[in-house]
């Protein structure tokens, strides 16, 4: 796991969300995660707007229709060495945000992370790299409101290339990033790297 940096360019990875376990007893090659084309890559010669900001207000709830995620959302803190915590990994329906930083749908780059997999079988974001650009994500707020995010980009990094600015920097406007495992799976070391996507406000609901 990368530590931070302060709450505005918070780097998670690999190695807790990323062991792969589930992999390792069934199979690579049968059971992989699907990872993004290269036709989802971030092209930062398109600048569309972005909806008003919306308030700070805790999520509750994450949902992404295109894959079929409905998930609860908990908070998130550091570790002891600095890292971002994650989910319990027994808990494979359950996403996490780092509640230190930016509040979905609020100005600045929200964090929401989750496993790909667990002992099990697949978890919350098994299929996070099938997401294209355009899909809708929604975050129920506690403030009774839903922000909702259009996707941008779907792109995965090795970890040892992961661009931590790119990724967390702080934006001028609601930006939300989503992550999970990928880049590939080693038997030794489990996933090899991130998929990481990315997705601006675009509307609100009360």
């Amino acid at each position: 796991m990368r530590k931070y940096g302060t709450a505005a360019t918070a780097a998670v990875t690999a190695i807790a969300l990323c062991a792969g376990a589930w992999l390792l007893h069934n199979g690579v090659a049968t059971h992989a995660p699907p990872q993004p084309s290269a036709a989802e890559a971030r092209d930062d010669t398109v600048r569309e707007p972005a909806a008003r900001p919306l308030p700070p207000s805790p999520p509750d709830r994450i949902r992404i229709p295109a894959i079929r995620v409905d998930a609860p959302l908990t908070g998130l803190g550091l570790t002891g060495s600095g890292s971002l915590d994650v989910p319990p990994a027994e808990r494979k329906n359950l996403a996490g945000w780092y509640e230190a930083g930016t509040t979905p749908g609020e100005t600045g780059t929200a964090i929401v992370a989750g496993h790909v997999d667990n002992a099990d079988g697949p978890a919350v974001f098994f299929s996070l790299g099938a997401l294209k650009k355009g899909s809708v994500i929604e975050v129920d707020r506690r403030d009774g409101g839903t922000a909702r995010f259009t996707v941008y980009a779907v792109e995965v990094y090795r970890a040892a290339d992961f661009p931590d600015q790119k990724v967390y920097g702080a934006a001028p406007r609601p930006e939300l990033r989503v992550i999970t495992c990928g880049g590939g799976y080693s038997r030794a070391t489990g996933y090899m790297g991130n998929v990481v996507v990315f997705a601006r406000l675009t509307g609100a609901v009360r």
